[in-house]
């Protein structure tokens, strides 16, 4: 493939991938299924591979989608909330596991894996003071995050003390059941309103809402950061 088309392609796809990510993360109204939009994903990472030259900052494979919706306060993560790696095949998956044979060697530590089913909710932060919640944000673009403390001290999950007086930012994920999200959408049909897509973006869409209450949101296990 020569560079100009190349160029073209890569410019097609940054346009539907930031298409399709706006209604994602922004709007949380998908248009296409998540292997969709990661097989557009992976297409463009293949084609920067090949022509570095056409990498760009603004490229969604640099980034993440996302932006701060008007309404909530701006904040900064001072540690970026990135994406999880997707794999697609059993020779990524045994890539990734000759690399961390790799590094595990060469710093001479003992590898172990710990393997649980993906919860696909809303990525948040959570920041705690002297063991007291003080502060929570959505992901956002990965650095900038919006204030959605309130919000997120009305889910019972989510300990508002812990149990030392520690300072700590805590990565979590809110998430519907399935059982209350198809509730919520025999609610939504009721009422004439749209369905919601998937339990991932009717948390996100539920849960930056400016006046919330649900006692359907719950939250995974948390990792510290």
């Amino acid at each position: 493939m020569k560079l100009d088309e190349a160029k073209k392609q890569v410019e097609d796809l940054r346009k539907k991938l930031e298409y399709y990510a706006n209604k994602y993360y922004d709007e949380d109204a998908p248009e296409i299924t998540d292997y969709e939009y990661d097989m557009m994903m992976n297409k463009l990472k293949a084609l920067e591979k090949e022509f570095p030259e056409l990498i760009t900052k603004d490229s969604l494979t640099q980034k993440v989608g996302g932006h701060v919706n008007e309404g909530f306060k701006e904040i900064t993560h001072i540690v970026p909330l990135q994406s999880l790696q997707d794999v697609f095949s059993f020779e990524e998956l045994q890539e990734f596991d000759n690399r961390m044979k790799k590094s595990a060697e060469e710093e001479n530590e003992e590898l172990n894996y710990v393997v649980e089913t993906k919860i696909d909710g809303l990525s948040v932060a959570l920041e705690y003071k002297e063991g007291i919640f003080v502060r929570g944000a959505t992901r956002g673009n990965g650095l900038i995050g919006e204030d959605i403390t309130d919000n997120l001290r009305t889910i019972n999950s989510i300990p508002k003390v812990l149990p030392e007086k520690i300072n700590i930012i805590v990565r979590g994920e809110v998430f519907i059941g399935t059982k209350e999200f198809d509730k919520m959408n025999e609610e939504q049909e009721i009422l004439g309103k749209s369905l919601f897509a998937n339990a991932r973006n009717a948390a996100a869409r539920i849960i930056k809402t400016i006046r919330f209450k649900s006692n359907s949101i719950k939250t995974t296990k948390y990792l510290y950061i």
